[in-house]
Parts: C-alpha cells; sequence; structure tokens
C-alpha cells in the first residue's frame, strides 16, 4: 500500500499587486504550503469558498472591496471565523491597525515581507487554526453524540412507557377478568377517554395521564363479590351498597403512590361514578366539584358499557348510545365533556373497531320498554 501524500497547509493570498503575489507565492510554495489567490476583496470571498484555505494573507487596498470589508464578513460568518486572516500592508497608522483588529485580523505584516516574519506568523497562525478545527470537530462529535444517546435514552423511555401501559391494561384486567364480555373493555374505555381529553384541548402531559390513569378506573371491583359482580338482575338496595364500595376499595388500592399517575388513576377511581346533577357516588358531588379526569372517564366508561354485552344486558346500537348520552347531558354527563365526546365521534367508532371483542354476534337492541334510558346508564353506574 502506498504512503498516503502528506495534506498541505492551505494559504489564499489576496492582493491586487502582482508582484506582492508572485513574491509571497515564492516564499510559501518551497515551504510546502498550497498556494490559491485572489486579485480583490469579492473575488477574495468566492475563493474561500472554494478553496477552503487554512490561513488568509490579506491585502488592505484592493478595488471592489477593501480588505476591511473582507475581513469583516469573514470573521460574521460561522463557518469561516474561526481563519487566520493576516493583513499584509503597507498602512503605518495606528488607527489602520486598530480599524484591521475591530474587522476581525488576527495579525499584521507590514510591506515589503520579510521572510523570516512571514514563515514564523504563518506556522504560529496554523497551529492555531489547527487547534480550534480540533476544538470544534470534538464539539461537533460531542453534540453528535449527545444527540444520539438522548435518542437512545428516549427510545428507551419510550419503550418503557409502553410496557408500563401493557402492565396497566394486564393487571387491571384482573378486577374484569370474571366477565369475559369485558376482556378489551378497558383498551377501548381509556382509548375513548384519550380521544375525549384532546378533544377538550387539553395538555399532552394531562392526556397521557389520562391514557395511563383510566384503565384503573374500576380495579375496586375486585372487593366486590362474584354475586353481585356478574348478576344478571337487577340489584337489591344492599347490593347496591356493596357494589358502591368498590370505589373506596381502588382508592384505598391506589392510594399513596409516589407516580403521578397511580395519584391521577386514584382520582378517576373515586370520582368516575359520581354525576353532574350531584346524584353520583361515593360523594355526591356536583358540576365543577367533579375532578374533571373523573368526569371524561365516566363517559367513556359508560359508552363503552352501552355498545358492550355484560351480564345484566345486552348491547345497545351505536346509535342508540349516542342518543342516551346526549339525553343525560346535564343530569349523568358534564355538557362540555358531552360537547367534546360528539366532536370526537369518528376517532371513538375507530377505536371501537380496533378493540372490538372477538366472537360477538351481532348487536342485539334492548327494547325500551324493558329499560328506559336513565334505568341504563343507572345501572351502568355498577
Amino acid at each position: 500500500m502506498e504512503k498516503n501524500e502528506e495534506v498541505k497547509p492551505k494559504v489564499l493570498v489576496v492582493d491586487d499587486s502582482r508582484v506582492n503575489q508572485e513574491l509571497i507565492k515564492g516564499i510559501l510554495i518551497p515551504l510546502g504550503y498550497e498556494i490559491s489567490q485572489a486579485w480583490d476583496g469579492v473575488e477574495a470571498l468566492e475563493k474561500v469558498k472554494e478553496f477552503s484555505p487554512d490561513m488568509i494573507l490579506l491585502d488592505v487596498m484592493m478595488p471592489r472591496m477593501n480588505g476591511f470589508e473582507v475581513a469583516r464578513q469573514l470573521k460574521g460568518d460561522e463557518e469561516t471565523k474561526i481563519i487566520p486572516i493576516v493583513m499584509v500592508t503597507a498602512l503605518q497608522e495606528v488607527e489602520d491597525r486598530v480599524k484591521a483588529m475591530e474587522a476581525g485580523a488576527d495579525d499584521f505584516l507590514t510591506k515589503p515581507v520579510d521572510t523570516t516574519e512571514l514563515r514564523t506568523r504563518i506556522q504560529s497562525l496554523l497551529k492555531v487554526k489547527a487547534y480550534n478545527d480540533h476544538m470544534r470537530n470534538y464539539q461537533n462529535e460531542l453534540e453528535t453524540e449527545v444527540a444520539k444517546r438522548t435518542e437512545e435514552l428516549k427510545n428507551a423511555f419510550d419503550d418503557i412507557k409502553e410496557l408500563s401501559l401493557d402492565t396497566t391494561y394486564r393487571l387491571t384486567r384482573a378486577a374484569e377478568y370474571k366477565d369475559e364480555d369485558t376482556a378489551t373493555h378497558i383498551m377501548r374505555m381509556s382509548h375513548y377517554a384519550v380521544a375525549v381529553s384532546r378533544k377538550m384541548g387539553l395538555d399532552a402531559k394531562t392526556v397521557e395521564g389520562i391514557l395511563y390513569a383510566s384503565p384503573m378506573h374500576d380495579v375496586g371491583k375486585i372487593g366486590i363479590p362474584d354475586s353481585i359482580l356478574l348478576k344478571p338482575d337487577k340489584l337489591d338496595p344492599e347490593e347496591w351498597e356493596i357494589i358502591r364500595q368498590h370505589t373506596y376499595i381502588g382508592k384505598k388500592i391506589l392510594e399513596n403512590s409516589r407516580s403521578k399517575y397511580i395519584n391521577l388513576a386514584e382520582e378517576i377511581a373515586f370520582s368516575h361514578h359520581e354525576r353532574w346533577d350531584g346524584s353520583g357516588y361515593p360523594q355526591g358531588l356536583k358540576e365543577s366539584e367533579i375532578p374533571l379526569s373523573g368526569r371524561i372517564t365516566a363517559i367513556a366508561d359508560v359508552f363503552d358499557a352501552l355498545t358492550s354485552k355484560r351480564p345484566y344486558k345486552e348491547i345497545f346500537t351505536v346509535e342508540e348510545s349516542f342518543g342516551i348520552i346526549e339525553e343525560e347531558r346535564r343530569s349523568h354527563f358534564d355538557p362540555d365533556v358531552v360537547d367534546a365526546f360528539f366532536a370526537a365521534r369518528d376517532e371513538m367508532l375507530s377505536i371501537k373497531e380496533k378493540y372490538k371483542d372477538e366472537g360477538k354476534s351481532l348487536l342485539i337492541q334492548f327494547s325500551g320498554s324493558e329499560m328506559s334510558n336513565k334505568k341504563v346508564t343507572g345501572e351502568l353506574s355498577r
């Protein structure tokens, strides 16, 4: 394998005098520098883009654009500001040198140029340029690595959140698993709640919280006897009192957690059976006294219960279910939540289809003579 050719430092010489150009070239080329030339300030800016010099030897007095302006533009550009600029000038006045420094010049050479001084200045400034290049490359590599690690952490966090949600779904199914008709209930109703939350304009963190917390709304049912939970007939007053205890049981299971999702789940578990008119349970809260998370979960829970088979009821059609919810505006449900629910109608139907129960028969329509709409939502408050 042939040895790689050594990379030569690149110097751009900008001067409108051919004599000065040839003099500098004659000094630098034997020293191993690669030279490019520009004859005025405008051409110098073009050559910088094409040649990417490691250093610029820049005359001051030139046609079209003087050296001060060239230096000012180069030092104002993020891509070229680290290129060392040596002003090569016959100007001797202090104010001229101050002006050059203000424009961004890194050093000066006085015409006529001394060979030793030119070589020493270039070598010194090229070391500075090499260090600056190294630091810029290191910074870019560091930023790339940080971005890579950040993306990896984000992906890992997303995976953890996805696994957490999956675990939540699986564990909360334990409270409802005894009823085979509600196997996908928690998935549907949590996504219904999310759809309503978005239509209400809630922020992304709150919406995410409802997604994670709402599946735990009925976790307290794990403490309710099967004979009551799965009873196909209407509950008597004593049984009603027992089943209402699932809100207290759920609160007890979820209380005192360090997780914001579990805290929200506790709030939902304890409030999602409250009613807008104050006739709900366990506290008989009214209107805005009911946490918004509970109001949203309530409508999602009832819609899924209406459109799903349960031990104590058959399935209502989608249109019937929408009608019942509309009738329960301002009695069972917050009117603003109802508006958001209907605004999310198409999304509701998509969620219902995506998470539909397998092996279900066609919808069996309830006769209005069997159970009034108000009684229906009351029974669904189990």
